[in-house]
């Protein structure tokens, strides 16, 4: 058996084919042209470059987009002022806040800051505590980007035994909490997790978000499991990889998303979509209700 392997480049390049034209009916009828605030913090060299591609990629869609860079030293007290500038800058649609931050922020204060229909990234409280009881307004972007992977490849996460390697604020619990709200029957495993295969094994769906290159091999995976793999490490050849044993999953695996190519790409993509959505809501007035449609396409 050799995986299908899911192209997060195509299907990333088919979403913001329609967000393009989302942006085009935001223009053409409602003269408004959706606008995201990028604050990146310090010289972190690969925060730069993620920075770098959600700009291109936005601006790519005709989407505005806004960078303000402080140094490593900035006060934190100048950033929340920003933000709250930000917040009131009805030309702003949504604002993302690079992590990591220094070590004298305090991250939550900060992105708590953000308006909670302008946290196109999803991380703010309302929107995290919101997936538990379904009235989110944004999804975190990684998760998101899985959820519309799966959907894409017609793949049925109803009823499905799904196990998410890796219990991070960013990925881990959100990913899971989204799941469940499809009705999946989901495990989350972590650092203290004992005897990690026995879990894995029993996955129809493994997503593994560890960060520990080579963490899953091919003895871990069920026959025909669908494996999505969200890390992403850079080994001391320079080499980029995912969390699983790629070539050796794929022999065992239905489907499997490649590192890089995979969800990486959806992340950006998600972010689009979700800027842009908050553009569509700020003309309707909607504030933070989802309208019925969303209620239904949004994970």
């Amino acid at each position: 058996m050799n995986a299908r392997i899911i192209d997060g480049v195509a299907i990333s390049r088919s979403i913001r084919d329609e967000c393009a034209e989302r942006v085009r009916r935001l223009q053409v009828g409602w003269n408004i042209t959706p606008g995201l605030a990028v604050v990146i913090i310090g010289d972190d060299p690969a925060s730069r470059i993620y920075v770098r591609n959600k700009i291109r990629a936005a601006e790519e869609v005709g989407l505005i987009s806004r960078l303000y860079e402080f140094e490593y030293d900035a006060d934190p007290e100048t950033v929340l002022e920003l933000i709250d500038k930000l917040n009131n800058d009805p030309s702003i649609h949504g604002i993302l806040v690079q992590l990591p931050l220094p070590p004298r922020f305090n991250i939550y204060s900060v992105l708590h800051r953000i308006d909670p229909n302008k946290d196109v990234d999803g991380f703010h409280l309302y929107n995290v505590g919101g997936l538990v009881v379904g009235e989110k307004v944004f999804s975190p972007c990684t998760p998101f980007g899985v959820v519309m992977l799966l959907q894409h490849e017609g793949i049925a996460l109803a009823g499905q035994n799904v196990v998410v390697v890796g219990a991070s604020n960013i990925v881990g619990k959100p990913m899971a909490l989204m799941l469940m709200r499809e009705e999946a029957t989901v495990a989350v495993c972590h650092a203290r997790t004992r005897d990690l295969a026995q879990f894995t094994i029993l996955a129809d769906i493994l997503i593994v978000a560890a960060g520990v290159p080579g963490l899953i091999v091919q003895q871990m995976v069920k026959s025909g499991a669908i494996v999505v793999d969200v890390g992403i490490n850079r080994l001391p050849s320079g080499k980029i990889v995912g969390d699983v044993d790629f070539e050796n999953v794929r022999k065992k695996a239905s489907y499997i998303t490649p590192v890089p190519g995979g969800v990486g790409p959806m992340t950006v993509t998600m972010l689009i979509y979700n800027t842009i959505q908050s553009a569509e809501r700020a003309y309707r007035g909607s504030g933070a209700a989802l309208a019925p449609d969303e209620r239904r396409n949004a994970p």
